[in-house]
């Protein structure tokens, strides 16, 4: 099964800086982390029902629980962690989830 980390962004007070941080720094060193297998950056435009607390929400996808473990120990994810503390702390949420088909 495959398993992804999925951080919620609530959106910054300055959306420029924010993803020229995000987009040169930070996913750079998403990049690095081992057993990663692709990640993707969803922009919410609107919301279908109730109110649209993000901004963005990304995906960073691993083959298994092994390779999610490998990778959140490592440290190359925790640079990014790091790195994710110094300019997104009070914006961002972190979850983990297992992908199941329909």
């Amino acid at each position: 099964m495959t398993v992804k980390l999925l951080a919620l962004y609530r959106k910054p007070q300055d959306v420029d800086a924010f993803l020229a941080h995000y987009n040169d720094v930070h996913m750079p060193l998403i990049a690095k982390v081992p057993g990663l297998q692709k990640a993707v950056v969803n922009r919410v435009d609107k919301t279908l029902m109730g109110d649209n607390p993000y901004f963005l929400i990304a995906e960073l996808h691993f083959a298994d629980q092994a390779a999610f473990d490998a990778g959140m120990a490592s440290p190359e994810n925790r640079a990014a962690g790091k790195d994710l503390m110094s300019f997104a702390r009070d914006l961002v949420t972190l979850i983990a989830v297992g992908e199941q088909s329909a």
